[in-house]
Formats: C-alpha cells, sequence, structure tokens
C-alpha cells in the first residue's frame, strides 16, 4: 500500500511538472475593473443607508422604553403589559427588517449577486480566454489562497483515484 501510494505521488509529481500554470490576484483584477468599483460603491452606500434606517428604529424603541419606564409606577398591570408588547413587537419588526437587508439571503445579498456576478463573470471569461492563449492547465488566485479558479476538463483527474482507491 506504501508503495502503491509513493508511485502514485511520484506519477502526480511528474504529471504536475508537465503542466502549465499561473496564478493571479483576484482582488487587483477586480479593483481595476470600474463596474466593480461602482458596484462597491453603490452597495455600501445602500447598506449605510439601511444601517441608519435600522439605527433610528433601535432609537425610536429606546425611546419608548425610557417612556415606558417613567411612566410605569402609574400603569395599571394591564397597561404595562400592553407597553411591553408593544415594545416587543416593535424589536421583532426591526430584527426582522434587519435580517430581510443584511440577512444571509437577504437584499444587500442579491444586491452584491446582481451588481457583482456580471463583473465576476467578464473578470472569468477573461482568465479563461488568456489561459487558452496561453496554453495553461491551472490558474490559480494569490496571494490569499491557493484555490484554482481555471483548469482544463482534460487536467480532472479525480475519477483516475477513486478507481485507483477501488484497486
Amino acid at each position: 500500500m506504501k508503495k502503491l501510494f509513493l508511485l502514485t505521488l511520484v506519477c502526480f509529481s511528474f504529471q504536475l511538472q508537465a503542466q502549465k500554470s499561473a496564478y493571479v490576484n483576484m482582488e487587483k483584477i477586480m479593483e481595476s475593473v470600474p463596474e466593480y468599483a461602482q458596484a462597491q460603491k453603490e452597495l455600501e452606500e445602500t447598506a449605510e443607508k439601511w444601517r441608519q434606517e435600522i439605527s433610528k428604529e433601535y432609537d425610536r424603541i429606546d425611546q419608548l422604553y425610557r417612556e415606558y419606564q417613567a411612566k410605569e409606577v402609574l400603569m395599571s398591570d394591564e397597561m404595562k403589559k400592553q407597553r411591553q408588547d408593544e415594545i416587543l413587537a416593535k424589536e421583532k419588526e426591526v430584527r426582522e427588517l434587519q435580517k430581510k437587508r443584511f440577512g444571509p439571503e437577504g437584499e444587500l445579498f442579491q444586491k452584491r449577486q446582481s451588481l457583482v456576478k456580471p463583473v465576476q463573470e467578464k473578470v472569468y471569461n477573461a482568465i479563461e480566454k488568456f489561459a487558452g492563449d496561453r496554453n495553461l492547465d491551472f490558474i490559480f488566485t494569490a496571494p490569499e489562497g491557493t484555490t484554482i479558479i481555471y483548469a482544463k476538463a482534460d487536467k480532472d483527474m479525480t475519477n483516475e483515484i477513486i478507481k485507483l482507491l477501488q484497486k
């Protein structure tokens, strides 16, 4: 088993040496595209507007709570309960608005998708064309990591490794 692993590793090393690869700094590339900078600016402006809106709502809740505390001694138990329920309902409403705007599938995420995705596709198409023109097998991102962003389809050895493991 150990010999098989070493043989596989040596074969993989020789294969890797014969392949042409390059790396790119995706962050630098994206920042060089004017549409990306505009999209980022628009997203930040929208996010800031929504943060201010939500902050105002939380300020209103704080004001409601201070008013409640100031008048609490004069209220009946029923009035206290009603005001507490109003404050809690308002807090829940603002949390839902926050989730709607900034949640994982919220409006900001969707807006980012609609604004940034076309730019990303433009960049990836350029990378794919560059790789084809230069006859590159792989392009990695750097310096933030080593993620393959382009690979020739015939370089995927997943099935070969699976076959090897099944023997």
